[in-house]
């Protein structure tokens, strides 16, 4: 901007000095001549102009070019300080038969770029939720569908498996993508991709239908981690198609300073169990600090179920259960029920004054806003502050399908 400003300001210049000279010595046949190298001066100084300010043009082009390069290797190797050389078009979990598979400590994932898999306005509703179901363990969420309708991929990706399975998914994509997921999309119709094909996010890659095992036409969808299955509903606000947040944190935890076969989400902190040979509700519940009864209601089970080697099991119903079943020692299990009760009562304490202050200022409170930033989606910005997404398209007159533009005021309460 300073080059171009100093350069208007010698054009003007030489310019005006030109009039000027034209005006006073319009007769001077010796003028004439200086007028012409005047005029081929200005004449040069504007075709250096030209070439500065594409010079500057061609410099942004290569960085942008940069950006799409490093964009387009993330998207031909997706996720490769994870997964390394591990890319195989047989089975959904990459690290079958594996002795051992070896999960970080914590990883964030960016979710920012989510699309709903399905159309939003075909109003479709869960039909199935993550969890124990008839003996076996639903490891996606289903999502109601009709034969035909359209399939879009959640986030950028690549194409790992097109595949068929008469008996589980029916005809199945898995895609894999570069903020560490893995996306699976079952019970098609058709497939409309290609193994090792680069897709985007809301792109076509199949059509709703009903094959493999399935009572009914719908989408299996499912999102895993280095092959571990992660409840969908933790990441996705399914009833208003958005991520509860930007970005979610996968935390392995640790017992005894060991890392363990455990995760939990940075939301909630809820602490999942995966099962292993000889493990007992009994001794699950003793592990964490609760009780059978408590491991059987959230995780729909009965005192009496079979537990089968590598299923799921919620331990915790939020951030204060969480916490005793990571730190849990023998000397701390017989005061667990009374801290527990004690810290429960606190923060229900804390709780009910923060409501009765919030309440006592919301009618005086003015509107408040926010500008949108690159990146931000209306469930990141209502989790932000503590509304919902229905309620800021309420305030704005807006959708939940409305692009956000940069820049844009939004009324937040």
């Amino acid at each position: 901007m300073k080059i171009r400003a100093l350069l208007f300001i010698c054009c003007t210049t030489i310019l005006v000095s030109t009039v000027e000279a034209k005006v006073k010595d319009e007769g001077d046949p010796t003028q004439t001549v200086h007028i012409k190298k005047m005029d081929k001066r200005v004449s040069e100084l504007m075709a250096d102009r030209v070439n500065i300010r594409k010079n500057m043009e061609l410099k942004e082009l290569a960085t942008l070019s940069e950006i799409e390069m490093e964009e387009k290797e993330d998207l031909m190797f997706p996720a490769d300080e994870l997964y390394g050389s591990n890319w195989e078009n047989q089975w959904v979990d990459p690290f079958r038969g594996a002795a051992k598979v070896n999960f970080p400590d914590s990883f964030a994932i960016d979710c920012s770029s989510f699309v709903y898999p399905i159309a939003i306005d075909s109003m479709a509703r869960i039909t199935s939720k993550y969890g124990p179901r008839r003996r076996r363990m639903h490891k996606g969420i289903d999502l109601k569908v009709l034969r035909g309708d359209t399939i879009r991929a959640s986030f950028n990706g690549k194409v790992r498996i097109k595949a068929f399975e008469r008996r589980g998914y029916g005809y199945y994509v898995v895609l894999r993508h570069p903020n560490g997921l893995e996306t699976i999309y079952g019970h098609l119709s058709k497939i409309l991709v290609e193994e090792n094909q680069i897709v985007r996010a809301g792109e076509t890659i199949g059509l709703g239908g009903n094959t493999g095992r399935s009572t009914g036409s719908h989408l299996h969808f499912e999102t895993r981690f280095l092959g571990q299955a992660i409840n969908p509903a933790e990441i996705i606000d399914f009833e208003n198609g958005v991520p509860h947040q930007d970005t979610y944190v996968f935390r392995n935890v640790k017992i005894n300073g060991r890392k363990s076969n455990i995760y939990t989400s940075s939301s909630d902190r809820m602490v999942y169990h995966r099962v292993k040979s000889g493990d007992t509700l009994g001794k699950i519940a003793r592990m964490y600090g609760t009780s059978v009864n408590e491991l059987c209601r959230l995780n729909g089970l009965k005192g009496t179920s079979v537990l089968r080697i590598g299923q799921s099991i919620r331990c915790s119903a939020g951030a204060v259960t969480s916490a005793k079943g990571e730190k849990a020692t023998p000397a701390e299990k017989a005061n667990v029920k009374q801290t527990v009760k004690t810290t429960v009562e606190a923060d229900a304490a804390a709780v009910a004054s923060i409501n009765q202050a919030s309440e006592a200022g919301q009618q005086e409170a003015a509107p408040v806003y926010y500008r949108v930033k690159q990146g931000d989606t209306l469930g990141a910005i209502a989790a932000k502050y503590g509304t919902t997404v229905s309620k800021l398209c309420e305030l704005n007159g807006i959708t939940k399908n409305t692009i956000l533009k940069l820049g844009r005021a939004l009324r937040c309460s």
